[in-house]
């Protein structure tokens, strides 16, 4: 029988509850991971949890650096060992710069960047602890081209690159590898919430045409869980410090 790509590891995957990180928890439980459901709502994270064999909730909000470090020591206390972190916990928030208010932008960087941050606190000490592993940061294609409306998201996720480089090079000698995932236009909630703001305030018709147009579909969740799989497991050991773009070519095209 051949062994799974992530058996018997343990992993921690946040903002768990909808979206992509759900996708990316059932992956690595379908590979055979014992996965920590975590989300700041903490029935879907249960819902989840549920429904995946070996899978365990434990709520969290990313922003407060208590919750972040007992989410990791509950995983440690749980299953003895930490191998793999998917800080994916994100929110957005739709205007221009110059109508964004300073609690929105603080709220947005709070949870896209200084979550990430956090988790890299907490998660990486348990991970060496481990023997080392791997840790995923979930960015996005924003952070290398611009979207207007999304300037707290798209810096925040520009962030998330820069510090999934420098958390790669100090944490190398320790067997962590550190990674992060660029998303295009992704078929979820979090993005299909906004198009309405988006065709609105850009005065457009039809955004999805506008993304058929520059990347060909929306993307699905199982296409960026399956990278996040591939960036967990042995198979990407020589992946350290890259940030990886999964945008149907949006990035790549002026039209």
């Amino acid at each position: 029988m051949n062994r799974k790509l992530l058996q018997d590891k343990v992993a921690i995957v946040t903002g768990a509850g909808r979206g992509l990180g759900e996708a990316v928890a059932r992956a690595y439980a379908a590979e055979g991971a014992r996965v920590v459901v975590s989300d700041i709502d903490a029935q879907a994270a249960r819902q989840v949890a549920d429904s995946l064999a070996g899978a365990v909730a434990v709520p969290c909000d990313v922003r407060v650096p208590a919750q972040v470090e007992a989410l990791v020591a509950e995983a440690v206390r749980l299953h003895g060992r930490l191998d793999i972190m998917v800080p994916n916990a994100g929110i957005a928030r739709v205007a221009p710069l110059v109508a964004t208010s300073y609690a929105d932008w603080r709220e947005v960087t709070s949870v896209n960047l200084d979550g990430v941050f956090l988790c890299i606190r907490y998660a990486a000490p348990a991970i060496i602890a481990a023997g080392g592993g791997s840790i995923i940061n979930m960015a996005s294609v924003t952070a290398k081209a611009a979207c207007a409306l999304i300037g707290s998201y798209a810096a925040a996720k520009a962030g998330v690159v820069s510090l999934t480089q420098t958390a790669a090079v100090e944490l190398r000698a320790h067997n962590v590898r550190v990674n992060a995932i660029l998303p295009g236009f992704i078929d979820t909630e979090l993005v299909t919430s906004h198009i309405a703001e988006f065709e609105a305030q850009l005065k457009l018709p039809d955004f999805g045409a506008v993304v058929r147009q520059r990347q060909g579909r929306y993307g699905r969740v199982e296409e960026v869980a399956a990278l996040a799989v591939f960036l967990a497991s042995d198979r990407s050991s020589f992946s350290n410090g890259s940030g990886f773009v999964l945008d149907g070519g949006v990035s790549s095209s002026l039209l």
